[in-house]
């Protein structure tokens, strides 16, 4: 049997990685700026991760959700305080895509409606009810569009109130900052605006921080930057390290539950949550946060300092390089030619660069000088850039 031709692979095969560096089966090694789509957080095999999962192993892998599981509710508790979400209720899932179809089930038995309003360049999932709040009709199948899902550019207040104005939609679906998209930002005003008319028009306000959450943007989440309370809040990517986990937060009172309303095989089993788990006692121990902002702002001056790179969008450790042309085949040059893996996204010309929220600025310095180095090997304007550290 072979495998489904389904993605463009780089012709690497890693196989050992710590920190931020990823060392390939022929000996090479790379430094990842990228973590597998920000997946990975306190960084490859970190210590303490390592430890705790192994761990776990020798008690016990899984078990279903019809029994008691302690590291459940630990993770609860842990994920509320941290995030100071602590009147929300936590349902555990798999995937990001899980999470997306889960909310978007509680709005719609919330709200008794089927539409969704959605951003434009969104991204939220490939499964069904996710794929069609995603703003890419080439991954839809007919399948996917059973629902109707209405689209408004980032930061147009007029049109997303004139769309809740109809009084008709189950939920609008937000990223406060764009992964795939591009690295778009929502504004403080249009999140609270979001906010108040999702509440006027019986709408369920749905924050994906799938990406951004876990302090990848400098905040635990960041649509806390602009003071709202969505009512639903949906993670994954950064939560487990690597392990697959995802989760739904809702704002506790917001909907009646009922055994059976939502469900999952493997989701929130033993070593899932200890997965989270040993993220969250990271987190913490090492004061993730305050490495986030000081070493995001130092990453984001020294791309700011680079002649050719236009513009760097986004905040935190989730930035992008903007350049004045395609970045696809300079992006494949800086993988095979400098050892150096970033992101693409769907505006052509940005790099997205996504270290783990533990990288250290020696690291942030030898990814700004392979990345200059393969600039001036790949003739695009030449600069005279030199790190501070």
């Amino acid at each position: 049997m072979n495998l489904q031709e389904v993605y463009n692979l780089f012709d690497i095969e890693p196989i050992y990685a710590k920190g931020c560096k990823v060392y390939s089966v022929t000996g090479a090694e790379y430094l990842d700026f990228y973590g597998g789509h920000a997946v990975i957080s306190i960084g490859h095999s970190h210590p303490h991760f390592v430890s705790e999962m192994k761990n776990q192993i020798d008690k016990m892998i899984f078990y279903s959700n019809s029994v008691k599981n302690h590291l459940q509710v630990n993770l609860a508790e842990d994920l509320g305080r941290l995030s100071k979400c602590e009147d929300y209720e936590l349902f555990l899932c798999n995937s990001g895509a899980e999470a997306v179809e889960n909310a978007l089930k509680i709005a719609s038995f919330k709200t008794k409606r089927t539409k969704v309003l959605a951003i434009k360049s969104s991204f939220h999932g490939r499964t069904s009810a996710a794929v069609n709040v995603t703003d890419n009709e080439k991954i839809k199948a007919p399948i996917n569009t059973r629902f109707e899902t209405n689209f408004i550019k980032m930061n147009d207040i007029d049109a997303m109130k004139e769309a809740l104005g109809t009084h008709t939609y189950a939920a609008v679906i937000i990223e406060s900052i764009q992964g795939i998209g591009g690295l778009d930002q929502a504004s403080d005003e249009f999140l609270q605006a979001i906010e108040s008319y999702c509440n006027k028009a019986n709408t369920t306000f749905i924050a994906d921080e799938i990406q951004s959450g876990f302090y990848r943007s400098g905040d635990f989440f960041a649509f806390q930057k602009s003071g709202v309370t969505p009512d639903v809040i949906t993670i994954a990517k950064g939560m487990g390290n690597g392990f697959p986990i995802g989760g739904v937060m809702t704002k506790s009172g917001f909907i009646d539950t009922w055994p059976g309303m939502l469900g999952t095989t493997f989701g929130g089993n033993h070593l899932a949550c200890t997965a989270c788990n040993s993220v969250l006692h990271v987190i913490e121990s090492e004061d993730i946060m305050t490495n986030v902002k000081s070493v995001g702002q130092y990453l984001k001056k020294g791309l700011s300092a680079i002649d050719g790179i236009v513009e760097v969008k986004g905040r935190g450790l989730m930035l992008g390089a903007k350049f004045n042309f395609p970045i696809k085949d300079f992006r494949t040059y800086l993988v095979y030619n400098h050892k150096l893996f970033t992101g693409s996204s769907k505006d052509p010309n940005l790099l997205r660069i996504l270290p783990p929220l533990n990288v250290t600025k020696y690291d942030v310095d030898d990814f700004l000088n392979r990345l200059r180095q393969g600039m001036e090997a790949f003739n695009v304007v030449p600069h005279d850039f030199e790190t501070q550290f």
